[in-house]
């Protein structure tokens, strides 16, 4: 038996020989050039640059396409376990981002008048909760008289389902006396939903049932039930150069508000942009004495952190 026993192992020490030469899609050789800006794109950190790097390649270098392909997946893997971990291990103070914006003019001569506008928007991103405040002021004043004084504030938890189904609660805040009301108080929950998630294009949808309480200045109160409807869209039209559009609708029977605001923003040095954005707010039913609709153009300088 010992002597037929090298000639019964022969062959599977053949065939294993075989398979660790087999040829590895990974093992090969990614020419230079490609190498190099795959590194450099992998560098700089951004997934965009690199599926761009990623996309060319396979069509340059047919041969090394897997390769390329597998550098790129281990590096977004490596990358995403890395943000879970920072995530899992940062406190409640870590993680913020936001932008803060800030315009404003004054005028003297033949007009006496000045105006400035303060916005504030913080994001916390988790791997199942997210956190958004936004605070805003506008204050106008022309000859010593103020001609419009609006403030807001809101918060608004979201727990994500999934990467674009998530579950929302908000809560909001507002006065402006010239639009009818001193104070309003809102509160909704609902579900909101990432229709378009790419890295140029993104848009988000909300909708769910909400309680709002109003006190108005011809001192009356409204306490309603409504809907609650809000669209968030941004594109990046260039690196630097970008749109966003967002709009809210409160819908009940007695005083709808419908408000959108459009922006334009542009880079201008590092953390710093600019920012001319137009905004509309209406109230169907405002009370005697004040207007339905309220616009605000803004040029504001932004700074992102």
């Amino acid at each position: 038996m010992r002597r037929f026993l090298p000639l019964i192992l022969a062959p599977l020490l053949l065939a294993n020989a075989a398979a660790d030469e087999a040829p590895d899609d990974t093992k090969v050789p990614i020419p230079a050039a490609i190498r190099s800006m795959l590194d450099a794109a992998i560098e700089s950190g951004n997934d965009g640059d690199v599926s761009v790097v990623v996309k060319y390649a396979r069509l340059a270098d047919p041969a090394s396409a897997d390769a390329v392909l597998a550098i790129a997946q281990k590096w977004r893997n490596d990358r995403a376990q890395a943000r879970q971990t920072t995530i899992r291990q940062a406190s409640m103070f870590d993680l913020w981002s936001g932008r803060a914006e800030l315009g404003g003019y004054v005028t003297t001569g033949n007009t006496d008048s000045k105006g400035g506008s303060a916005v504030l928007d913080l994001t916390r991103e988790g791997l199942q909760w997210r956190h958004k405040f936004h605070v805003q002021a506008d204050y106008q004043e022309n000859a010593e008289i103020t001609t419009r004084e609006h403030y807001l504030a809101s918060y608004e938890p979201n727990f994500k389902i999934d990467d674009r189904l998530y579950v929302y609660g908000a809560a909001q805040y507002e006065a402006d006396r010239f639009l009818g009301y001193y104070n309003r108080y809102s509160a909704s929950a609902g579900v909101g939903y990432s229709a378009i998630k790419s890295p140029k294009i993104r848009l988000d949808l909300e909708l769910g049932p909400a309680f709002r309480q109003t006190a108005f200045t011809d001192d009356t109160e409204q306490s309603n039930v409504a809907a609650r409807g809000t669209l968030a869209f941004n594109w990046r039209l260039l690196p630097g150069l970008s749109v966003t559009q967002n709009a809210s609708a409160y819908v009940q029977s007695y005083n709808s508000t419908l408000s959108g605001t459009t922006a334009v923003n542009a880079k201008l040095i590092g953390p710093l942009s600019a920012a001319l954005s137009y905004n509309v707010q209406y109230e169907s039913m405002p009370p005697a004495g004040s207007v339905s609709t309220d616009t605000t153009s803004r040029a504001s300088l932004v700074y992102s952190f």
